[in-house]
């Protein structure tokens, strides 16, 4: 039987809530965690790691369509079983969604199935839940804990003209469930999200529109990413409508007829679908906030450096306190949350170096300053740039597209920012992350020897030619 009181109970049980409950175990404290749906929450289940299952499977269809850049030959056509794909995607979400009930169990942590409320003075009321499956689970009962941690995410923001209705007016949560393609798919937002699925339906073989507000892909990513993001998705055949927005989806006899006002006016696009993703909005309803007297503001928790609300013993993490909206920042919060309870000494998280990643290829990634930004803090720059043409590995691996863009403060060598678009991005990222929380200068970056041939050289590259003695470009 579970106990009624605990050191620590955290609701929601993604990244950041899972993460949060092991590290506080490991701290000494009894934990609970409640969960309305099932264990690893939207990003297991139903968000990252199911996403960059399909992500693998477009990627090795577009490596098909390139075997005889490789020297290689099919004698067969190699064709995708969508139902399938989409099949594979489960098992690996089913497979982790096992691996967070390990870990819960290893830990000691209860685990309480059900609807969470805050009731005020520390309780908090769960009653049972239909998890994503349909499935009933929990039960009534009422639980304490000196430290409640809300951690309930976020889910997809639906707009006035694009009500999600599932079958025509879909959100993430279906365009990575449904088992039937669609033979065109109009995307709304070219954010992460956005992208990523638009890789993934148009190497499927779906006819993908992207649609977005600003007058670039990814916008809020460095303007040459944005570009060279287009330049390369314009190669591969998806329709790119920049500084344009959906007005309006009309049923047709082919399926969808949507209105798009462009800046030269109003452009008709038939399809089957239309995918929202315009971001997301934090689960903040419905969870007790007012009546435990919990401060919201748009649309999230409103919390201090280390996670506290206005409220005492009450905090939030993740998605639901606000942006950016990231698993792993949600897992930092987390940590740092419960190692300020257990008075260990913590510093504050620095928004600034917590690291973005976009995973269709080529990936995205970046932290700190974009150049634009950099200038408008009063900063004088030094810029480099080195364009993966120039390195012998991503040659070798038929990879040539993007770059790496580094940002310095002229006067010291601070090192404000890096911007990454090329094969497996994502993977080095995190030197940067490292680099800038060792206030590491570009001298330094310089001076640390790379491996030949790697991907990562080019990050030395880039830094040498900020500074004028690039080698290999």
């Amino acid at each position: 039987m579970a106990s009624t009181s605990y050191d620590v109970l955290i609701i929601g049980t993604g990244p950041g809530g899972y993460e949060t409950a092991i590290r506080a175990t490991q701290l000494g404290l009894k934990t609970a965690v409640v969960e309305k749906n099932k264990l690893g929450g939207v990003c297991l289940n139903i968000g990252c790691i199911p996403t960059k299952a399909l992500l693998k499977s477009a990627e090795l269809m577009e490596y098909t369509k390139h075997l005889s850049d490789y020297g290689l030959s099919s004698t067969g056509s190699i064709v995708a079983e969508f139902d399938k794909v989409i099949g594979r995607s489960r098992g690996v979400a089913d497979k982790m969604n096992k691996g967070v009930q390990y870990l819960m169990n290893k830990n000691k942590i209860d685990v309480l199935f059900g609807h969470a409320r805050l009731a005020g003075g520390g309780k908090v009321e769960i009653e049972p839940s239909v998890d994503m499956d349909g499935a009933k689970v929990g039960e009534k009962q009422t639980v304490s804990a000196k430290h409640i941690i809300v951690a309930t995410g976020a889910r997809p923001r639906e707009l006035p003209a694009l009500k999600f209705d599932g079958k025509t007016i879909i959100s993430s949560k279906e365009a990575l469930l449904q088992t039937t393609q669609p033979k065109r798919l109009v995307i709304c937002g070219a954010g992460a999200i956005g992208v990523e699925f638009a890789y993934f339906y148009h190497h499927m073989g779906t006819e993908v529109t992207l649609v977005e507000l600003k007058d670039s892909l990814v916008p809020i990513e460095d303007a040459d990413v944005g570009r060279e993001l287009g330049r390369v998705f314009k190669k591969a055949g998806i329709k790119l409508m920049t500084g344009s927005m959906v007005k309006e989806v009309k049923s047709s006899g082919k399926g969808l007829s949507i209105s798009i006002e462009t800046k030269k006016g109003i452009e008709v696009v038939e399809a089957d679908q239309v995918l929202s993703a315009v971001g997301v909005v934090g689960n903040i309803e419905d969870i007790g906030l007012e009546k435990a007297g919990v401060k919201t503001d748009r649309g999230a928790i409103v919390i201090d450096e280390f996670c506290r609300t206005n409220v005492q013993g009450v905090y939030a993490i993740g998605d639901v306190a606000g942006p950016p909206w990231l698993a792993h920042k949600a897992s930092h919060e987390g940590v740092m949350c419960v190692e300020k309870i257990a008075g260990e000494p913590v510093h504050a998280m620095d928004k600034m170096n917590i690291p973005g990643c976009t995973y269709c290829q080529p990936q995205i990634a970046s932290v700190g300053y974009t150049e634009a930004a950099a200038k408008e803090a009063g900063y004088e720059l030094k810029v480099g740039k080195f364009p993966f043409s120039a390195s012998g590995k991503a040659s070798a691996m038929g990879h040539n597209e993007g770059f790496v863009k580094v940002i310095f403060d002229a006067k010291y060598g601070e090192f404000l920012g890096c911007h990454i678009i090329g094969y497996d991005a994502t993977e080095l990222i995190a030197e940067i992350v490292t680099a800038r929380t060792l206030e590491t200068t570009a001298h330094e970056i310089m001076a640390s020897i790379h491996p030949h041939p790697t991907l990562s050289e080019a990050v030395m590259e880039a830094t040498r030619a900020a500074y004028g003695v690039a080698i290999n470009v």
